[in-house]
């Protein structure tokens, strides 16, 4: 195998920024999602991939090659035994074997000798219940697999389908009719944001017969659903409109262009009407993320433009797919847990509303920002801020670090005030 190329390093640098982010924050749901897009990004860092096809099948193929890869493995292991000069050179069992019976004799003596050197073990060395045994040895397994899977689509090259063009199958009357039609819709839906926009939002809601409040939330997801289905829409014109002549050419520049520019007000839109909806009734985690999401589906149609100038986007589904990724670790750079609370006390030393029992729930990456609540809200999420205490060196991470030692002079507060 050769030098790895610009791309790897780039999927690669993502995989590595994606994991690397989480022993600074402690919300599970992002550590998850920030896991997952590393193994993706890794897994396209040896698969590679190209077209939309290619990058989905890259994205899971060391997941795939780990499921298939045993018998590889035993192959190779087979291999290596009858191999006398190989075999030679990997002689590591034994050492290791030596070595751990070594500590097995060593360390009890040492640790039974002195009691400040027993401490020191205690503190490193986890409770080894069945538990905590049965995960890690089913951790070390799946590393293994993984890395073992990863191994084989190296060493087998797997070739991705690069999705060439197909020829075209629709004359202009029959995709630009509808696309044209889809222009209209949005034109006037368009007009009717400017509206809203530029002080005409008491005459929309008159006319809607609803709240400020319902307007803001009742478009929101539709919103989304529509920005969502239109990329749709753009793919499916962009795979099979003709593009032979300049007539063609131009109409798909323009009917395409204008859909997608469309698209942006109404992306626009429902981020307009979900900030105001959160100003109303306070920020959360899903609220954030869906905001997030949403700016991201703009950030596509803004690719998708760029890509239309030419005509030419055999470099879009990994710009996508990359954007996404790089948007995932921006997202958990920004702390979104810490985020909404933020705004949430804002809005507390502003209106003198809150909700105590949502904000008990965020994990560690809020407590610094939640203690500047009053001491009576304060004291009220004690309890649950009980789930903290667990000091292992396995849920180590530096917001639980920091704000271990504040819960601990909360704790001693409120207990003097109660």
């Amino acid at each position: 195998m050769g030098r790895p190329g610009p791309a790897a390093l780039a999927w690669g640098g993502l995989s590595l920024a994606l994991i690397g982010i989480t022993p600074f924050r402690d919300a599970e749901w992002l550590f998850y999602l920030c896991l997952l897009g590393s193994l993706a990004a890794a897994s396209l860092a040896v698969a590679g991939g190209r077209s939309l096809a290619g990058i989905v099948l890259g994205s899971v193929t060391v997941t795939f090659a780990s499921a298939l890869c045993l018998p590889w493995v035993f192959r190779g292991l087979k291999a290596l035994r009858d191999n006398g000069k190989a075999r030679r050179k990997v002689r590591i069992a034994k050492p290791v074997l030596l070595s751990a019976a070594l500590l097995v004799v060593f360390v009890p003596l040492l640790a039974s000798a002195d009691a400040a050197f027993a401490n020191l073990l205690g503190s490193i060395t986890p409770d080894m219940d069945g538990q905590f045994t049965f995960r890690w040895i089913l951790v070390f397994v799946l590393v293994a697999i993984g890395m073992a899977g990863a191994s084989l689509v190296i060493a087998s090259g797997p070739r991705l389908p690069d999705q060439p063009r197909k020829p075209s199958r629709l004359s202009i009357m029959e995709w630009a009719m509808p696309v044209g039609i889809l222009v209209l819709l949005f034109t006037a839906f368009a007009a009717v944001q400017f509206t809203a926009l530029f002080g005409g939002a008491d005459y929309v809601l008159h006319t809607a017969d609803v709240t400020s409040a319902q307007y803001a939330r009742g478009g929101f997801w539709q919103l989304v659903a529509v920005t969502v289905l239109t990329l749709g829409v753009v793919a499916a014109a962009a795979r099979w409109a003709p593009r032979r002549t300049p007539a063609e050419r131009k109409w798909l520049r323009g009917l395409l262009g204008a859909l997608s520019l469309l698209v942006l007000v109404i992306v626009a839109s429902a981020l307009s009407r979900m900030w105001t909806y959160q100003q109303a009734y306070g920020f959360t985690v899903l609220r954030l993320s869906v905001e997030a999401f949403e700016l991201w589906l703009g950030l596509l149609y803004v690719l998708v433009l760029v890509a239309g100038v030419r005509l030419e986007a055999r470099w879009l589904p990994r710009a996508i797919t990359g954007s996404g990724l790089a948007g995932l670790f921006l997202f958990a750079l920004l702390n979104p847990e810490r985020v909404a609370a933020e705004h949430n006390v804002a809005r507390y030393e502003q209106t003198k509303k809150v909700d105590v029992d949502y904000l008990s729930r965020l994990s560690a990456d809020a407590v610094p920002v939640l203690l500047r609540l009053p001491v009576e809200h304060r004291c009220a999420m004690t309890g649950a801020l009980e789930r903290l205490d667990d000091r292992s060196w396995q849920s180590w991470n530096l917001s639980r670090a920091t704000a271990l030692p504040r819960v601990t002079g909360l704790r001693a507060e409120c207990a003097t005030r109660y």
